[in-house]
């Protein structure tokens, strides 16, 4: 796995990205992730106590923390959403997971259309556990929009800007499929290892789905499909996939 770095505290590899997030992780041999969903969204500070119980509980320290997607009232201006990653950084440096503008965890942060928090709240949350064998793969990978990341703003380079036609949705897909699938080659994987793919966006993603999604194999065990937006104005198609062994709702 030659794009992805190890994170030894954790127990998993990271494919770097931006300083928010990184495009995924992968458990290294003798671990595998959980995933952990919300019934409803915890607002960001309960958040993260109840993940920390909840990996205190299991026996985890808090650098085991190794994914998480987030729902948020509305998409954020660039300089909001630097805002906000700001304080979603500063919890995952006290736990000794974020340093030196290095952050090892992957994220997916998207906005409901209909019922929205009414603050930044987490969905989900996913986390390092000893493998007991025979459990296959296991790894995340990160939420992408159809923008490339690094570039110092995002509203020069989104794919299709402000174009929601069939062909503009079609190429805003087409990015992010190719973005989905380098993310999975860094952590040494593909499209057949995925167990769950998401996308978020409301807008029809019909006219596109059978030619530029099942056909690369991306929803062989079908889609969830949230009428959410993505986390920063201008945005309008965003996807993240996974292959967890143990998922489960809480409360």
């Amino acid at each position: 796995m030659s794009g992805s770095i190890p994170f030894a505290p954790g127990g998993y590899r990271y494919m770097p990205g931006v300083f928010q997030y990184s495009g995924g992780v992968v458990a290294e041999p003798g671990w595998r992730l959980e995933r952990v969903r919300f019934a409803r969204p915890v607002p960001l500070a309960e958040g993260f106590a109840r993940i920390e119980a909840t990996l205190t509980a299991a026996g985890r320290p808090m650098t085991g923390f190794a994914a998480c997607e987030l729902h948020s009232p509305a998409p954020f201006t660039e300089a909001g959403f630097k805002a906000f990653n700001e304080i979603y950084c500063g919890t995952l440096a006290r736990w000794g997971i974020y340093r030196d503008g290095i952050n090892p965890v992957a994220r997916s942060n998207t906005c409901p259309a209909i019922d929205p928090p009414p603050a930044p709240s987490f969905h989900a949350f996913t986390f390092t556990m000893p493998a007991s064998g025979g459990e296959g793969p296991s790894f995340v990978v990160a939420g992408s929009g159809e923008v490339p990341e690094g570039k110092g703003n995002y509203h020069d380079h989104i794919v299709a800007r402000g174009d929601t036609s069939p062909a503009g949705l079609r190429a805003k897909a087409v990015f992010v499929m190719n973005e989905m699938e380098r993310r999975l080659a860094a952590l040494g994987a593909g499209w057949a290892d995925v167990s769950a793919t998401q996308a978020y966006t409301i807008h029809d993603l019909h006219p596109f789905l059978a030619d530029e999604l099942a056909r690369r194999g991306a929803i062989r065990h079908g889609l969830t499909w949230h009428l959410n937006r993505p986390p920063v104005d201008a945005l309008d198609y965003e996807m993240d996939c996974r292959a967890v062994p143990v998922e489960r709702v809480v409360a």
